[in-house]
């Protein structure tokens, strides 16, 4: 597992070799993007163009399976190579298409947005979702490299950067105190700011993932925030005018399960002073549902539960995470309002 830069991308697959180079794109990317990874790498300029429709609906079963017809329509065999180049949900969605065509094709990753450079093209997870479950479906499998290419950045909007920020934040919380008190002096997280910290962030994640890839122990810190933020985030996706990104659902979820391991007395309460109001300044202004009742019925379903207890991640200070968390519903309701 590792990371390049686009400069390398080039040498990378005439090391490979592939028989055939095919670039996964959504509708977005595919017209803002495509043309500068061209202009960067002409080596891939006779690449053929799989596109998709943008938006995290797409990550389903039935996208998947015409993938893998398009794959066979063009020609793809076991030696060809696929780049996706998108956000988490291109960078999930193609790396599960790979891993599957033909039992699995080599695929870069070209995450084009913060989120997907600092966490959800690293780690090796592909996956698509089930109806409103996220990556409930999906595989270990790790890309050739993820490429880092702080060019597709330069258009990105603002609640974007936010959500690609969240993660950052969740990398520093359960990773190093060095590194959080550095996040607390950040007044806007712009591209100008956020772009010297976008490497040292996604090698926490590449470090955690390197000593325990499938995820059966100290892998399970990334999922702080996600238990309850991915809850927040499934039912946000039935609600046509309060979809949120992922980013902004995780920063919201960091905030509660902050606020449950402060009410079960796993934080103290200088911890709790010194990072929830930093979680609240930058994502408690987002809508969301904010029915506990609501929530849990998505989040008895987490793949990681154990029994009929939900299993979660929670810090007890800046750099200290508890893994194997086990959340009954009366716990969770005692930070209700």
């Amino acid at each position: 597992m590792s990371i390049s830069s686009i400069s390398d991308l080039g040498s990378i697959v005439q090391e490979l070799n592939p028989s055939k180079v095919i670039i996964l794109v959504d509708s977005n990317t595919h017209q803002h993007c495509l043309a500068e990874l061209i202009v960067q790498q002409d080596i891939l300029s006779g690449s053929e163009v799989l596109e998709v429709p943008a938006g995290e609906g797409t990550k389903s079963l039935e996208i998947a399976a015409e993938l893998w017809g398009g794959l066979n329509e063009i020609g793809a065999d076991r030696s060809s190579l696929l780049l996706n180049l998108g956000g988490g949900m291109v960078t999930d969605l193609g790396g599960f298409v790979a891993s599957t065509f033909r039992r699995g094709i080599d695929f870069i990753n070209l995450p084009t947005t913060l989120l997907g450079m600092v966490d959800a093209a690293i780690g090796g997870k592909t996956g698509i979702n089930l109806g409103p479950l996220k990556n409930h479906i999906g595989t270990f499998q790790n890309p050739i490299t993820t490429v880092l290419a702080p060019v597709f950045l330069e258009t990105l909007a603002p609640k974007h950067l936010l959500s690609g920020f969240a993660e950052m934040t969740k990398h520093a919380l359960i990773s190093d105190p060095r590194a959080w008190e550095l996040f607390k002096t950040i007044e806007t997280p712009d591209l100008l700011t956020i772009k010297p910290l976008i490497t040292p962030m996604a090698q926490i994640k590449i470090d955690i993932v390197a000593t325990d890839p499938l995820e059966k122990s100290v892998r399970k810190s990334l999922n702080f925030g996600h238990t309850i933020g991915h809850a927040i985030e499934s039912l946000s996706m039935s609600t046509t005018n309060a979809k949120l990104e992922h980013g902004e659902a995780i920063g919201l979820g960091m905030i509660y399960e902050v606020e449950l391991a402060f009410t079960m007395g796993i934080m103290n309460e200088s911890d709790y002073d010194d990072v929830a109001p930093f979680l609240k300044s930058w994502f408690g202004h987002i809508e969301h549902n904010r029915n506990i009742d609501d929530w849990w019925p998505l989040m008895l379903m987490d793949k990681k539960n154990i029994g009929n207890k939900v299993n979660m991640s929670l810090i007890s200070a800046p750099g200290k995470c508890l893994i194997d968390q086990l959340i009954e519903k009366e716990q969770l309701d005692l930070i209700n309002g």
